[in-house]
């Protein structure tokens, strides 16, 4: 049950999203306990073939409308620079930030715009792994 105090906090988190899987929702269902609202930006097409030099299987706005209908997420929005964090940090008034551990310390400099955490990752699943998985059966 969220106090009072957890339901006034705006937690936002970032993410590609691309082939949703167990992965995906346990952060965003983890993300959404820690205060009232979830905003969660999702990373534009141009953005992913950018950090991953692929683009992803589903488009950025098949993204946000699956992630858009998760239980708990209040919003969603198109991230379109990895340099525009702190923008978007202020734009939604986020009080928490929440990563997967794999990025454990590359988003600390935020700390002084709100508060940071990382969660630890699922174990075995990745987006990338599945991709792999498929091109091999098929």
């Amino acid at each position: 049950m969220k106090t009072d105090h957890h339901a006034s906090k705006t937690v936002i988190t970032f993410g590609t999203f691309d082939v949703f899987h167990i992965g995906h929702l346990n952060i965003l269902q983890r993300a959404s306990t820690l205060g009232g609202r979830l905003v969660v930006g999702i990373s534009s097409d141009a953005l992913n073939i950018e950090k991953k030099q692929r683009a992803p299987v589903y488009s950025q706005q098949e993204r946000m409308a699956i992630v858009s209908q998760i239980k708990g997420v209040s919003e969603v929005f198109l991230e379109e620079s990895l340099e525009a964090k702190a923008g978007y940090l202020r734009q939604y008034q986020a009080q928490i930030l929440v990563m997967g551990d794999d990025w454990k310390g590359r988003f600390d400099h935020f700390s002084d715009l709100c508060e940071v955490v990382y969660f630890a990752r699922t174990p075995s699943v990745s987006t990338t792994s599945i991709i792999e998985v498929v091109k091999a059966i098929t």
